[in-house]
C-alpha cells in the first residue's frame, strides 16, 4: 500500500508540474476569512439550498494545491459510513468535507447531495484538478462524489472494505454514473492588516 502511496504522489507531482492545479479566474467562489485562526465561513445547514453569489475570486494562492495534497495524503485510509477524518475513516462525504476544512477553513455539509449546490457547475470537458465529480452509486442522483485530480482521475472514499483511491472515470462504471461536477473556489480574504494612515489634519490660526 505505501509503495501505491508513493505512486499516487508521484503522479499527483507530476501533474502540479503540468499546472493541472492552477485555478482558473472565472471560478464562482465561497468566501472565507483567514485571521490568525484560520477561521472559515461557519457550517451551513444540511438542507440544501442555493449557493450565494459572491465577489470574483481573489488572486490564487498555495491554498490551491493543498487541497490536492490533503486529498492525496488521504489515499489509503480505511472507508467508514459516518467518517470524516483520519482517526474515524473516511465516507465519500466526509473525505471532501475534511479536505475543503483543513486547505481552505471551509465548512461543507457532510452530504454529497448537500455538497452538490455549492460553487459552479462544470462540464465534464472543462474539469480541472480540485473539482468535485458527482455519480449516482445508489440508484439516487448525486449519492457519491470524490475529488478531480487530472488526467481523468479522481479520488474518493469507495464503501466498505475499500480504502481511499484514486479511479479513472473514463471507465465505465463511473461513466455511466457520472452526475455533473461542481467548482468550489474560496477567495481568500486577510484580516491581519494595518489599517491605511489617515491624513493629518492641520489647522491654522
Amino acid at each position: 500500500m505505501a509503495k501505491a502511496n508513493q505512486l499516487i504522489f508521484l503522479y499527483f507531482m507530476l501533474a502540479m508540474l503540468s499546472g493541472c492545479a492552477s485555478v482558473s479566474p472565472s471560478r464562482n467562489p465561497v468566501a472565507v476569512v483567514v485571521d490568525a485562526k484560520r477561521a472559515g465561513v461557519m457550517a451551513r445547514s444540511p438542507a440544501i439550498a442555493p449557493a450565494p453569489q459572491l465577489p470574483a475570486r481573489a488572486p490564487s494562492s498555495g491554498h490551491d494545491a493543498d487541497l490536492l495534497f490533503q486529498a492525496i495524503a488521504a489515499a489509503g485510509v480505511e472507508y467508514r459510513n459516518g467518517g470524516h477524518s483520519y482517526a474515524t475513516g473516511f465516507d465519500c462525504s466526509g473525505l471532501v468535507a475534511f479536505v475543503f476544512r483543513q486547505a481552505y477553513g471551509l465548512e461543507l455539509p457532510h452530504n454529497s447531495r448537500a455538497q452538490s449546490t455549492f460553487g459552479e457547475a462544470v462540464d465534464a470537458q472543462n474539469l480541472q484538478a480540485g473539482d468535485l465529480v458527482f455519480f449516482n452509486t445508489q440508484g439516487e442522483p448525486y449519492s457519491h462524489v470524490g475529488i478531480y485530480l487530472g488526467e481523468d482521475k479522481f479520488i474518493h472514499a469507495p464503501r466498505t472494505g475499500s480504502p481511499v483511491r484514486t479511479e479513472n472515470m473514463r471507465a465505465r462504471y463511473w461513466a455511466t454514473r457520472f452526475d455533473g461536477a461542481r467548482r468550489i473556489a474560496p477567495a481568500i480574504v486577510p484580516v491581519d492588516y494595518a489599517p491605511a494612515p489617515k491624513k493629518p489634519h492641520v489647522t491654522y490660526p
